[in-house]
């Protein structure tokens, strides 16, 4: 654990995926009980996105750094072995890791793209409040070496650890790598996640039931997907994604009312640099 009280950062990914996600993530911070959100830089929609964080200055962002299943930063051109001829990451996780790790033409053209990536968030003008990998590929070592040694130069200061109860025994090894890397590095990560298992379906019973259900310490993340939108009108991969009903529970009365009772009892709530120390 931090040390900390116990505090709470409700945190939207894929900011920038869609204009249907940004407006999401508008209101749902608005309106409901949305901390934070997680910016794809390469996204078609990015540009809105970074707007729509402009005109939210209490909406914490952090960059969600995209190495699977979307698009890059640089050109093909630069990184042959990572995208396809459009610029697209593919989706085969396990290849790809194995790649990363064993042949050095890749780590450096992969390399060249996490710096791409930062660099584009630090042209935002945006304040780096954490971050993250799409599907969680911050759990590859290479992966995060690479995070680690380049983010510091961007203001680094806190990283997702992606630990939800309940998760596959075969990912325990990583986990406790990653936050061991994490501790001996300096930079800050909640102490539990909420929101792995239930992606693309959190509705309003789901989120509600997790508030009640909150460890007596530490501080989480708690993350999902919304948009005004569902399914393959975000993106062809989410196909059974509910991001309407996810938005919908960001923006709940009932919601907003436990969060109150949280709050009135001690829970924090807020981003990463809200709620970690520097």
């Amino acid at each position: 654990m931090n040390g900390l009280s116990p505090g709470l950062i409700i945190t939207a990914d894929d900011f920038g995926l869609h204009e249907s996600v940004n407006r999401a993530v508008l209101h749902a911070h608005r309106e409901g009980v949305l901390c934070a959100a997680s910016l794809m830089v390469g996204a078609a929609a990015a540009p809105d996105a970074v707007a729509v964080a402009r005109a939210c200055p209490g909406l914490r962002v952090g960059l969600h750094l995209v190495l699977a299943d979307g698009a890059a930063v640089l050109p093909p051109r630069l990184i042959p072995d990572l995208v396809d001829a459009n610029g697209r990451f593919g989706a085969r996780m396990v290849r790809d890791g194995f790649r990363f790790f064993f042949l050095p033409r890749v780590r450096r053209q992969l390399a060249a793209e996490i710096r791409a990536q930062f660099e584009a968030f630090a042209a935002t003008g945006l304040v780096l409040d954490h971050v993250n990998a799409h599907k969680h590929f911050h759990l590859h070592p290479t992966v995060l070496s690479l995070i680690l040694g380049i983010g510091r130069e961007f203001g680094l200061r806190a990283v997702r650890l992606p630990d939800e109860a309940g998760l596959p025994a075969g990912l325990q090894p990583w986990l406790l790598l990653l936050r061991a890397r994490l501790r001996a590095a300096g930079i800050a990560h909640n102490d539990y996640l909420i929101g792995l298992r239930l992606s693309g379906r959190f509705d309003e019973d789901a989120l509600l039931a997790a508030l009640e259900r909150l460890p007596p310490a530490g501080i989480g993340e708690l993350y999902l997907h919304p948009a005004l939108e569902s399914g393959t009108a975000i993106a062809a991969s989410m196909a059974g994604y509910r991001h309407a009903d996810e938005f919908a529970a960001l923006v709940s009365p009932r919601v907003a009312e436990v969060r109150a009772s949280l709050r009135a009892s001690g829970v924090r709530f807020g981003g990463f640099t809200d709620l970690l120390p520097a």
